[in-house]
C-alpha cells in the first residue's frame, strides 16, 4: 500500500466524517478503530481512487477475530461433546470471520483457571470459558474485561464483576425442574397420600455457580412441594465417573430405602453403573443432565428417567454470535436466539 499523504488522509477523513488520525490508523492497519468505521474509511479511500481495485478485496477483509474456549478437562462427555461442537465451528464457513480454539484445563482449580484466562488473554480478542466462580478468577476476569477483551461466561455464570455476556440456562429454575420431575415420577403411594422416600444428590462442585444454583432450585422445590421427602446425602463428584460410581454404590449400601437419586453435574455414565451392577436401575428415579450416545442408551434401558440439556450447538453459536456483535460495536445480544432447557425423557428423544 503506498504511503499516506497529508490531502489524501483529509480528503478520506472528510468524505467519511472521521479524523485524520482515524483514517491514519486505518490505511496503516493499526489497533483501535471499530470495524464499521473502518469499512467506511476503506469505501471512502476506494471511492477517492486511494486503493487499486485489485486491492480492494484484500483490504476489506479484516483480520479473523480470535477467540479462545476454555472448559473443564476430566470424563464428563457432555463437555467434551461441547469441544467437538467448537472444533466444528471454527472449521466452518460462517461468515463471521472468527478463529475458534478450544482448550480443556482442570475444572476445579481456580489457580489454574487464572493463570489460563490470563495466558489467553495475551493474544486473544475473547475468551468464553466455564466460570468457577472464585476471587482469583473474578479478579482476572475483572482485569481482562477492562482491558478490552471480551469475556463471555458458558453454562455456569460468574457474579460480581464485569463481563460481556452469559451463555446458558437460568439454573435454579434447571433445578426446581428436576426437583418437580423427580417428585411428579414418585407419585402417590397405594394409600393415595404423597410418597415418602429418601433422596440423594450427587453435585460436582459448588465452587461452579450453575451447580450450587441447581442444587439450590432443586432443594428448595422438594421442600415446597414434596414435604414428605428428605434429602439424605449430598457428595461432590467433580464430574467424574468413578467418584460418581463410588458415591452412589456406597449410598445404595447405606440406604436401602432410597428412591432417587439427582446428578446435579456430569458424568452420569458412573451413576448409571452403580444401578445396573446393582440390579436397582429401574427401581430408583434417576435424572441428569447433558444429552450424549451414554445418557441416551441410558434413558433407552430405564436406568435413567430423565435427562435435562441444552444444545451444546446452539451454545457454541450464541458465542460466536456474540463476540461477532462486540467486534461491531452492536448490542451483545442482538439477534442471538434464546437458549432453551430441553427435558427429555426415553419416548421424545431426538
Amino acid at each position: 500500500m503506498p504511503k499516506t499523504t497529508g490531502p489524501i488522509i483529509k480528503d478520506i477523513a472528510e468524505l467519511c466524517g472521521v479524523s485524520p488520525a482515524t483514517v491514519d490508523r486505518v490505511l496503516n492497519k493499526r489497533p483501535g478503530v471499530r470495524e464499521r468505521t473502518a469499512k467506511r474509511v476503506l469505501q471512502a479511500a476506494g471511492e477517492l481512487g486511494y486503493l487499486p481495485e485489485t486491492d480492494m478485496v484484500e483490504t476489506f477483509r479484516p483480520k479473523p477475530m480470535q477467540v479462545v474456549f476454555l472448559l473443564p478437562s476430566g470424563t464428563n462427555p457432555y463437555l467434551r461433546l461441547l469441544g467437538d461442537r467448537i472444533k466444528t465451528a471454527a472449521e466452518a464457513t460462517t461468515g463471521q470471520n472468527i478463529r475458534a480454539r478450544c482448550f480443556f484445563i482442570d475444572g476445579f482449580n481456580p489457580q489454574l483457571l487464572s493463570e489460563a484466562l490470563r495466558q489467553h488473554g495475551q493474544k486473544a480478542d475473547g475468551i468464553a470459558f466455564m466460570a468457577i466462580d472464585h476471587p482469583l478468577v473474578r479478579e482476572t476476569v475483572s482485569e481482562l474485561q477492562g482491558a478490552g477483551k471480551h469475556m463471555i461466561t458458558v453454562v455456569s455464570d460468574i457474579s460480581g464483576v464485569p463481563h460481556a455476556a452469559y451463555v446458558g440456562l437460568d439454573n435454579r429454575a434447571v433445578g426446581r425442574t428436576a426437583g418437580y420431575m423427580l417428585g411428579r415420577f414418585m407419585g402417590p403411594n397405594r394409600a393415595g397420600n404423597p410418597h415418602r422416600g429418601r433422596v440423594a444428590l450427587i453435585a460436582a462442585s459448588r465452587t461452579y455457580r450453575a451447580h450450587e444454583e441447581r442444587e439450590m432450585g432443586f432443594l428448595s422445590l422438594m421442600e415446597e412441594a414434596f414435604p414428605g421427602m428428605s434429602l439424605v446425602a449430598a457428595r461432590e463428584g467433580h464430574d467424574d465417573r468413578s467418584e460418581n460410581y463410588h458415591h452412589t454404590m456406597s449410598l445404595l449400601e447405606e440406604y436401602p430405602d432410597l428412591v432417587g437419586i439427582y446428578n446435579v453435574g456430569g458424568s452420569s455414565d458412573g451413576v448409571a453403573r452403580a444401578l445396573r451392577e446393582s440390579g436397582r436401575g429401574r427401581d430408583i428415579i434417576f435424572i441428569g443432565h447433558g444429552l450424549t450416545p451414554d445418557t441416551r442408551r441410558f434413558l433407552l434401558e430405564d436406568i435413567m428417567d430423565v435427562v435435562i440439556t441444552q444444545s451444546p450447538g446452539a451454545i457454541v453459536q450464541n458465542a460466536l454470535r456474540i463476540f461477532d456483535n462486540l467486534r461491531n460495536g452492536s448490542d451483545p445480544n442482538a439477534d442471538v436466539a434464546k437458549l432453551t432447557m430441553e427435558v427429555v425423557v426415553k419416548e421424545n428423544l431426538p
